[in-house]
């Protein structure tokens, strides 16, 4: 029985991710304006480490002698959801 280490899962949905939203500017570049275009590059935001004042996304720790910044910032459209979806079924398929 061949198991799947959860490292090898991440970095496949990631990879699927990263391709997808490749795939997703590529159809915006080519595609015309309208309803088709903007369904495909609308993109849903996640962002965590936010605060009041700071940079969206960014959590900032000043050590007066070194500025250090936190954050993760993520976007994700139609066809890197759909990247997601194919990266995990290929997982699933082959194993």
């Amino acid at each position: 029985m061949n198991k799947r280490t959860v490292s090898l899962i991440i970095l496949g949905v990631f990879t699927g991710a990263i391709i997808g939203g490749v795939l997703g500017e590529l159809f915006g570049w080519m595609l015309p304006q309208g309803v088709v275009k903007e369904f495909f590059l609308t993109p849903l935001s996640f962002d965590i480490g936010g605060l009041a004042g700071n940079e969206t996304g960014v959590i900032i720790l000043d050590l007066k002698i070194i500025t250090l910044k936190f954050g993760l910032a993520m976007k994700f459209n139609f066809t890197s959801v759909i990247g997601i979806a194919v990266s995990y079924y290929i997982l699933r398929y082959f194993r």
